[in-house]
């Protein structure tokens, strides 16, 4: 399947990803120790929901544009406003024109003691990306296969921080790669926090990903999916997950009270249903 950001900016698996990432980040800023994100599918940073790949699917009006519009409980509001604000300061006028990826929410939330580092591939998205940034000390852009960072990155100069993998699934053999990639950086760091998003499409899948991830060994990951249908004949992008390594203590109670809200706003389906549990972890060996 194929996922490039720029058709999709915005859309609820954007909204669900970006909300969990922001929680990771704020943790890590809980310690005055500084810390370093990596992102190894960076993408461009910031995405036109006005221009021509946006514009071919609006899916954002179905993901960013819900969640801007929506009541939350203060609860729920508590969690989720740290996103909306970063969102919000992205579009100043008060009009929804830009959407802000992975690198660019992360940039919003660094201390003066933090760094990121955001890699990616594509020559032109890579260019962009580095313009976007141009001139800032605390980020660093790389044209390089994240891939490779999984290892040559590893671990941080900091010893602690975050690796959020989001690869566009365009080629067979990401899950694969994921777990492959896991494992060999987990050895490397492995007290990091490893935040690996996929898309819920195949089922079975995305169920032998999660069992090849349990008999990595791994001590600690947390399965995170939020459906926005119910399974269909035909295979079709049914909902967002992420898998995280090393989360914070406070996450799972933070999505116990967040999923249900975003259920309701985002799923297109009566009972779509959501999923928060370990796949290897203290509470529970599923």
């Amino acid at each position: 399947m194929n996922y490039r950001h720029a058709y999709h900016a915005g859309n609820f698996a954007d909204v669900v990803k970006h909300i969990i990432l922001t929680r990771l980040v704020l943790y890590l800023q809980r310690k005055e120790q500084a810390f370093r994100v990596i992102d190894t599918h960076a993408g461009v940073g910031r995405y036109d929901l006005k221009g021509v790949e946006a514009g071919k699917t609006n899916e954002w009006q179905n993901g960013i544009g819900r969640l801007l519009e929506a009541k939350f409980d203060p609860d729920v509001a508590a969690l989720v406003s740290p996103y909306l604000d970063i969102v919000r300061a992205e579009n100043a006028d008060g009009a929804m024109r830009h959407y802000p990826g992975s690198p660019l929410i992360v940039r919003h939330l660094l201390r003066r003691q933090d760094r990121l580092s955001a890699l990616e591939l594509h020559p032109r998205d890579a260019e962009q990306l580095g313009d976007l940034f141009a001139g800032d000390v605390q980020v660093r852009v790389t044209q390089l296969d994240g891939w490779l960072a999984m290892g040559a990155h590893l671990p941080p100069k900091e010893k602690r921080g975050l690796v959020l993998v989001d690869p566009p699934f365009e080629v067979a053999g990401e899950f694969d790669r994921l777990v492959d990639s896991l494992a060999k950086a987990h050895k490397r760091f492995s007290g990091g926090t490893f935040a690996l998003w996929y898309p819920v499409k195949d089922r079975q899948e995305v169920r032998r990903f999660a069992e090849a991830l349990r008999d990595t060994g791994i001590p600690k990951i947390l399965r995170t999916e939020l459906m926005i249908r119910a399974p269909s004949a035909e295979p079709r992008l049914d909902g967002t997950g992420m898998m995280i390594v090393n989360p914070p203590f406070t996450l799972e109670a933070e999505l116990r009270i967040l999923f249900p809200a975003l259920s309701k706003i985002l799923t297109e389906e009566k009972n779509a249903g959501f999923t928060v549990d370990w796949v290897r972890g203290e509470q529970v060996d599923a």
